[in-house]
């Protein structure tokens, strides 16, 4: 049965409108309402493709781009999608296949440059694919691009040549040659061929590394049978993301798609250090020695990858990944000391805390510290435990270990602590530890009490119960108003467990409640500050959000903060709250100090997976403080940085105009004028335009640049009336100024348009001519 033709409509125009303001979930959403109507309908799921993979869903954006190629097999746009999504995915067999067929597709349409574009695609990622080296060489020749055409031919040559048919090399060779006689390749290709040499291999293009490391990556994730995340130890997982991350970076760093290189450009406007501030040479090198180590690891040469990884590090380039990785590999490779050194960069991650841990203290038995080891065996464990209970009740578990975690601090016993090391490796350290964990979980008793329960009482059977019992008579005092009693007692408690930190956040509690903020503050600062030493990243941040709760212009926790939740990968968040601390600056009037903070999280955008719109909403508070600071220069610069990557934004296409016309370059002003209603033109936003520069006109009645533009634009759209009288207004006005050349001009302008007295102005325009 046909679905609602109203319904649909009403759906795509919802997502249009949420993809045009980047809301990219909605859009999604609203297309696929439009594809309950009609579900094979390709405008609709093309659209839903984009949403997806703007989302960052890439296998589900190249199922759809899938389903449209079955269902429009001759249009060329969903291939070569399905061969881009491939390609990032490491399925370079289905990217070679599907870039093959849209650069023919493409070819068949008569768009020659897309049609280069694809078939340029398979030569990077398959350098002796002679058909598609065939299809070049012949498309460049037909262009008169000789010298493309020639090294074309040359890989076809090399490749006939290896695949046993001389002759028919010897004739690409005189093929080439004939398009450039005196080309030197093509003569020592010939000089090769008749010495009985073989010709150089067909060179991968540039760009083609990323998307072959990752299909490395996915071969090492598939040893012989297809194995997911969820049958893996937790060290085998860390490796596989650490892995995923490295090619998935490779590739943006190796990437030379406009999109990318927009990305890239954003450096300019980054003054200072970070990944992507780097040197173009340093750059390089952290491409080689990434794309080499994926190379080593999959041929099992884990001394060579280590080497290479930390050459990339030396380049430069960090991340917890890569932290993760060496010292992995230097565990692997009994250099304990520098593994462990690697491994604590690695740990306060939430991709990497569990493995990390776990291998922390595999280390650390290896050295016969037993203690230290036990304590990391605990952590790994608390976080464990953590995954097997719902969200909201994951912090009090995590709250119940830190008693445990003490007791063992003060265990001496080594044949104790080595049975928990034993204990703890044993039920972690296995494929199935999830759902071993779910049936631990399963068989311990259900308490009639409101706390749950931590596997650790089953696996360690540890006596830590008194510091619990305190912290619910500190609780019911408290409750009661007996907050001195519940000092006194809080006191007392911590005298038996000083490091337990729970009942020092307790303590701080109290403090509030009795009013005592800055002491609050106090205390709140120094037990988050313990959290983090201990890699305790998730508590510290929920510590330093409460003291900024208390103090929203302690600029000293927001930045803690910021850094804490930066090493747990939470950008988003991150970014949040660089705006804030900007925003504070920015009330203090500390400009340069906002200007910074605002520079920070820009590159952390980039750095990190956040979403692409803080880009635009990041550079619009940084041109903000440039004009308030009177730095026009610098304004433009980002303004002209907004409107390449959000052409569709009327403030930053005004400011462009506005402050061209401000430093008096008249021509580049105007140019940006007429580039961005040529934008709107092409939009169907004509009335938009004309709109825009009586806006302008408004703000800058001295300038008959935009009167005249804005005649031209009426013209355009048909209200030659209107052009013509406002062209007449502006000639007498500049005749009156004594400036005849512009009124020429501007009458000139209206002999251009036809009107029915044109004579008159002919007439005129003679007349001032020969006056």
């Amino acid at each position: 049965m046909p679905g609602r033709e109203d319904i649909f409509q009403k759906a795509m125009n919802d997502g249009h409108s949420a993809a045009w303001d980047r809301e990219w979930d909605k859009a999604s959403a609203a297309y696929r309402r439009a594809l309950e109507e009609f579900p094979d309908h390709p405008k609709a799921l093309n659209s839903l493709g984009l949403a997806l993979y703007q989302l960052g869903s890439i296998e589900e954006a190249l199922q759809i781009y899938l389903s449209v190629s079955k269902h429009s097999p001759d249009d060329p746009l969903p291939v070569e999608k399905v061969a881009q999504l491939s390609e990032r995915l490491g399925d370079l067999r289905t990217a070679v296949d599907a870039a093959m067929r849209a650069g023919d597709l493409f070819f068949k349409q008569r768009d020659t440059e897309k049609a280069l574009e694809n078939w340029v695609r398979v030569t990077n990622l398959n350098p002796e694919h002679a058909i598609a080296h065939s299809r070049l060489a012949q498309v460049h020749e037909r262009l008169g691009h000789a010298q493309q055409a020639v090294m074309e031919y040359l890989a076809v040559a090399s490749i006939i040549q290896r695949a046993g048919n001389a002759e028919k090399a010897k004739e690409m060779v005189n093929k080439a040659l004939s398009l450039l006689p005196n080309s030197n390749e093509a003569r020592q290709a010939q000089t090769l061929l008749n010495t009985g040499q073989l010709l150089p291999k067909p060179m991968r293009g540039k760009g083609g590394t990323g998307p072959i490391r990752m299909a490395q990556v996915k071969q090492l994730q598939q040893p012989g049978s297809s194995r997911t995340a969820s049958s893996l130890d937790p060290i085998a997982e860390a490796r596989q993301k650490a892995l995923t991350q490295l090619a998935e970076l490779l590739f943006e760093y190796s990437d030379e798609s406009p999109a990318t290189q927009e990305k890239r450009g954003l450096a300019a406007i980054m003054k200072g250090t970070g990944a992507l501030s780097m040197q173009q040479a340093e750059q390089a090198k952290v491409v080689l020695h990434l794309s080499l180590a994926i190379d080593s690891q999959s041929k099992g040469n884990d001394a060579q990858a280590v080497e290479e990884l930390e050459g990339a590090l030396d380049a430069g380039f960090k991340h917890p990944c890569l932290y993760f990785m060496i010292g992995l590999l230097r565990f692997k490779g009994e250099r304990l000391e520098s593994a462990q050194r690697f491994l604590q960069n690695a740990v306060k991650h939430n991709d990497y805390a569990l493995g990390t841990r776990l291998l922390l203290g595999q280390l650390l038995v290896k050295k016969s510290h037993y203690p230290e080891a036990t304590l990391e065996y605990l952590e790994a464990l608390k976080l464990a435990d953590s995954m097997t209970v719902p969200a909201e009740k994951a912090d009090e578990i995590r709250q119940q270990y830190e008693p445990l975690i003490e007791a063992h601090e003060n265990q001496k016993d080594e044949t104790v602590l080595r049975k928990v090391c034993e204990n703890v490796n044993s039920l972690l350290m296995r494929p199935d530890w999830r759902e071993q964990l779910h049936k631990t979980r399963d068989q311990m008793p259900k308490q009639d009490g409101e706390m749950l329960a931590t596997l650790a009482d089953v696996i360690l059977q540890a006596q830590s119960t008194s510091v619990i019992e305190s912290m619910n008579r500190i609780n019911q005092l408290a409750r009661m108003g007996a907050l001195r009693s519940a000092m006194d007692e809080a006191y007392d408690a911590v005298q038996r467990a000083p490091t337990y930190l729970p009942l020092h956040t307790l303590m701080g509690d109290l403090l509030v409640q009795d009013g005592r903020s800055p002491d609050a503050i106090a205390k709140f600062s120094v037990v988050a500050q313990s959290y983090s030493t201990r890699g305790e990243v998730l508590q510290a941040t929920k510590l330093l959000r409460r003291i900024i709760s208390l103090s929203p212009i302690d600029t000293g926790a927001r930045n803690r903060l910021i850094e804490q939740l930066t090493e747990r990968g939470q950008t988003d968040e991150a970014i949040h709250e660089y705006l804030e601390l900007a925003a504070i600056y920015n009330r203090l009037a500390e400009l340069d100090m906002a200007r910074k903070t605002y520079t920070r999280a820009l590159r952390v955008v980039q750095q990190g997976n956040a979403s692409r719109d803080w880009n635009t909403h990041i550079l619009q508070r940084m041109a903000d403080i440039d004009l308030q600071r009177l730095d026009w220069k610098q304004a433009l610069r980002v303004y002209e940085q907004i409107r390449t990557l959000a052409p569709d934004d009327e403030s930053a296409r005004k400011q462009l105009v506005e402050l061209n016309l401000r430093m008096a370059q008249t021509d580049k002003a105007m140019s940006e004028l007429e580039n961005y209603t040529s934008y709107l033109e092409g939009q169907r936003n004509n009335d938009i335009a004309i709109a825009f520069i009586e806006e302008l006109i408004r703000d800058h009645e001295d300038q008959p640049l935009l009167k005249r533009a804005l005649a031209a634009r009426l013209h355009h759209a048909g209200r030659i009336d209107e052009a013509i009288s406002i062209l007449d207004i502006l000639g007498e006005d500049l005749v009156k100024s004594g400036d005849k050349q512009g009124a020429l001009e501007v009458i000139n302008q209206i002999v251009l348009m036809n009107p029915p007295n044109v004579g008159e102005y002919r007439h005129l325009l003679t007349q001032m001519q020969n006056s």
